[in-house]
């Protein structure tokens, strides 16, 4: 017995002992990375000031770049070149009040963020990678993934960026659920015909990954959620519980154009879920439907007009290009536009 005892306390200190290491060892690296980040924000600062003193020479800031990386590389290596020092002087000049560089972010993230020319958007991918500790390769995709510019689709600048400062939480699916959806990281070949099951199976696999790309506060429920109704079995694709808006989410998974039975199919599970599953303080269940392509008219026809919990969201095995993600925008800007004047006519 005694044994026992004292095996059970020497694991819980075994525990403890790991839990202080590895605690130590991340604020460790979170501190020299940060280090890092105010070299590069003290040197921006001191070649901001000297170019400052020649700014009736235009050229002067490049020269004085060049001529300070060609002493500094020699002696300190490749991480002061002419590309770093330009952008440690960019950095500087977006970010010259201290206090708004954030302990929480490195050295590669603010690379990324000082490439981003629109202030607004730069803004949001810098909240959004501290209020959810994405690493720098998370950051990276989702700026490559157009995240930023795909929920502007349904939502619009303000409504985003207050919510990103956490001024106010998510009160639509709409603010979360990302039309199109961004499913690269599966690694899948577009191909004349695969099954739901093979894509089910690789967002399995791709579990962490696809919960970064359905956005904030989603939680993994099940896999083929069986439903008894009497006597007939269902099974829904994949459920997930959003913390945000406090509800299910239901998602089914085709690979095809949307139809107007996949959309009854989806309602049925959703109807299920806030009937059996769904506690009285809880919102109503969410169902997105996720599929190849889709048919906007056919989805507000068949579904109720004051329907707002079933979404349709087409799905892409590639990242989008910059250039498609800005004709949808503008075609969305024209129809808003359009539906204004109409109004006030």
């Amino acid at each position: 017995m005694a044994n026992e005892l004292a095996y059970i306390k020497t694991d819980n200190l075994l525990s403890d002992a790991r839990l202080i290491i590895e605690n130590a060892r991340h604020n460790a690296v979170r501190s020299v990375n940060f280090c890092r980040v105010q070299m590069y924000w003290h040197l921006g600062k001191r070649i901001f000031e000297e170019e400052q003193q020649g700014k009736e020479r235009a050229d002067y800031g490049a020269y004085l770049v060049k001529t300070l990386a060609e002493k500094l590389e020699n002696e300190y290596g490749s991480g002061f070149g002419e590309r770093q020092l330009e952008r440690a002087r960019q950095f500087y000049r977006l970010y010259q009040i201290p206090s708004t560089v954030r302990t929480e972010l490195n050295w590669s993230q603010y690379k990324l963020l000082i490439a981003i020319s629109d202030s607004d958007k730069r803004q949001y991918y810098e909240l959004e990678a501290v209020n959810n500790a994405w690493t720098a390769r998370e950051t990276e995709r989702q700026i490559a993934s157009q995240l930023y510019e795909r929920l502007l689709l349904s939502n619009d600048k303000e409504t985003l960026l207050a919510t990103a400062r956490k001024e106010r939480q998510p009160e639509s699916p709409t603010e979360i659920i990302k039309d199109p959806m961004i499913l690269e990281f599966l690694g899948l070949k577009r191909k004349p015909i695969y099954y739901e099951q093979d894509l089910e199976q690789a967002l399995i696999e791709h579990l962490q990954q696809f919960l970064l790309e359905l956005g904030n506060g989603f939680t993994f429920v099940a896999r083929q959620k069986r439903l008894l109704i009497e006597d007939d079995e269902f099974f829904a694709d994949l459920v997930f519980y959003n913390r945000l808006l406090r509800c299910f989410v239901v998602i089914e998974l085709k690979t095809h154009k949307i139809t107007h039975q996949d959309l009854g199919q989806l309602q049925m599970y959703v109807n299920y879920f806030d009937r059996y599953e769904k506690l009285p303080d809880e919102n109503p269940t969410i169902g997105i439907l996720l599929c190849t392509a889709k048919n906007d008219a056919m989805v507000k026809i068949t579904l109720p007009e004051n329907s707002s919990n079933i979404l349709a969201s087409q799905y892409e095995l590639y990242l989008p290009t910059e250039k498609l993600l800005k004709e949808e925008l503008d075609k969305l800007t024209q129809v808003q536009e359009k539906f204004k004047e109409n109004k006030e006519d």
